[in-house]
């Protein structure tokens, strides 16, 4: 290899490799075994295009999640990061001190 690549481009690049094989290998095991020649064509024009989608989507994910690794990394700015059960703004809110009940009905007689 002439350059690194990160281990999730080598695997993908791998799996891509291993299908176009099996695009050339299957069909030849086909017709070795009696399978007409149309029928091993159009099993390898099937597998082809299920290897080409596959790859499509393969890639499509990866820079997803190549993405995602960026946004995680890069600081966010301006952004304020609440925790806790009172982070969030518009909560249902009781009317008035209530003697600690949190359910909200009012002290009970």
């Amino acid at each position: 290899m002439t350059g690194h690549r990160p281990p999730s481009e080598d695997s993908s690049t791998d799996v891509v490799r291993w299908a176009a094989f099996s695009c050339v290998l299957v069909p030849v095991v086909l017709v070795w075994y009696g399978t007409s020649l149309a029928g091993a064509t159009g099993t390898a024009l099937g597998l082809a295009a299920v290897t080409a989608v596959c790859r499509i989507l393969l890639r499509q994910s990866e820079r997803g999640a190549a993405r995602l690794h960026a946004e995680e990394r890069a600081p966010h700015r301006g952004r304020r990061h609440r925790s806790g059960a009172g982070a969030r703004r518009g909560g249902r809110h009781t009317g008035g001190n209530n003697g600690g009940n949190t359910g909200g009905s009012g002290p009970v007689g």
